[in-house]
């Protein structure tokens, strides 16, 4: 007899076992209660409490200077990015669709670039990847960037009806998807 066929009842053996262990870990898998509706995303890292942000400023597309005071009373996604940064690129339109869906009285993002060569290479940007729904603003300085504590782009943030942040997100995300649109939902009724 050779090797090969007094090894078949050993293979068989640890061959059934894996098979029975994945299956075993598929139906504790299904068995997993969903997430629930408001549930940060994943890489989502929430605040236990609201934190107070330093105060920013920046210019609106037409030069107009803005803080996030501007915007007191909402729900705000503080997306910071750059023009230059691939993955930033790539999330725009995500962000775009969001604020179609959501924004009103109370939410809006808030795509802030952080782009030195001004708002008319933003708007070129813009309209290469067809962002039709988000203001254009702008920090040439790059000082909220290193004021929020970026330590890369794009971070984005999530914040309060009172300018307090609630979590942030450093990297890109599909900011539309169901998840994430139920998470950010879940904080409008927060006033």
């Amino acid at each position: 007899m050779s090797a090969d066929m007094s090894d078949r009842p050993a293979r068989t053996w640890l061959a059934m076992t894996f098979l029975s262990a994945l299956a075993l870990f598929g139906a504790l898998l299904a068995a997993s209660p969903p997430a629930t509706a408001g549930e940060p995303p994943q890489n989502f890292a929430v605040q236990e409490t609201p934190q107070p942000l330093p105060e920013i400023q920046f210019q609106d597309g037409d030069g107009q200077p803005r803080t996030l005071a501007d915007f007191s009373g909402k729900v705000v996604l503080l997306n910071i990015w750059a023009t230059w940064c691939a993955p930033c690129r790539k999330e725009m339109p995500t962000l775009d669709r969001l604020q179609a869906k959501l924004g009103g009285p109370d939410f809006e993002v808030v795509a802030l670039s952080m782009d030195r060569g001004g708002p008319d290479k933003v708007k070129k940007i813009f309209a290469e990847i067809g962002i039709a729904h988000l203001a254009l603003n702008i920090d040439t300085s790059g000082k909220a960037m290193f004021a929020l504590g970026a330590p890369g782009l794009p971070m984005t943030l999530l914040v309060d009806r009172q300018g307090k942040e609630i979590g942030r997100l450093i990297g890109p995300a599909e900011w539309d998807s169901p998840d994430m649109v139920d998470f950010i939902r879940s904080h409008f009724a927060v006033h």
